[in-house]
């Protein structure tokens, strides 16, 4: 499949997943949220956590600053900023109450304190100018991504940064039929080892359309402009496959 154009990009995206969005999604993560990050680890072939480092390694972050991870999900990038900054104030957003739950009790058991809101992210519940840092992660697939990029444009503090990351879709054609293909044997596997229910198996294919309508590193990095953001850097891994983004607010 061919997508269309980066000017039509989000209307598409819209059209296809509007109502999965809306109305599925939160299903099928309240269903996953137990084994999250363990049936990553799984599908990433054990390498979620250097991921993860390698994301961290993009983040810049001072003492005291007030932090937001949008789509926080089970806090990872809660925790790990707090391990590398325990003077952070940190919140976290998601609408996933269940995936937060388990992201507070993981946070708690390490006596991290992280400020969780439930709730919808494409409008966020916070003052304009209001974070020193916001980071996305492994979320954007799922996001009208020009509106949230927008609201954390917004939210955050005249030179305050964004930092991004997320799979992506590669540009070079046999490289993503192969990407492909090894998702979606790797789904099914992952599905089957940690016994997923019917809410998340049925959205595995989902998964794959919502990748295959998203955007490459460089298309990423354009959006981030046209949103308001400068000195947008992009960084990839494996033939674009994984991208981490970092931008700033003029």
């Amino acid at each position: 499949m061919t997508p269309p154009s980066l000017a039509s990009r989000e209307a598409a995206r819209e059209q296809r997943f509007s109502n999965v969005w809306s109305n599925e999604l939160n299903d099928a993560f309240a269903d996953i949220a137990p084994y999250y990050d363990r049936g990553n680890e799984i599908a990433a072939l054990g390498l979620w956590s250097s991921f993860l480092k390698r994301f961290m390694r993009t983040v810049d972050i001072k003492p005291n600053q007030k932090t937001l991870d949008v789509c926080a999900g089970t806090n990872a990038i809660g925790i790990a900023l707090l391990k590398r900054e325990p003077t952070l104030d940190v919140h976290a957003m998601d609408r996933s109450a269940e995936m937060q739950t388990v992201g507070q009790q993981r946070a708690a058991a390490l006596g991290f304190h992280i400020k969780s809101t439930i709730g919808d992210v494409h409008t966020l519940p916070f003052p304009d100018n209001h974070f020193d840092v916001v980071t996305l992660q492994f979320a954007s697939r799922h996001l009208r991504v020009r509106e949230v990029f927008g609201e954390i444009l917004r939210v955050l503090k005249p030179g305050g940064h964004f930092h991004h990351s997320d799979m992506l879709r590669p540009r070079n054609v046999i490289v993503k039929k192969l990407y492909y293909t090894y998702l979606k044997a790797c789904l099914n596997f992952t599905s089957l080892i940690v016994g997923s229910g019917p809410a998340a198996t049925k959205f595995k294919q989902y998964f794959l359309d919502a990748l295959d309508l998203f955007y490459t590193a460089e298309e990423l990095s354009i959006v981030l402009r046209e949103v308001g953001y400068v000195d947008v850097t992009a960084d990839t891994v494996f033939y674009g496959m994984l991208g981490f983004h970092r931008a700033v607010k003029p």
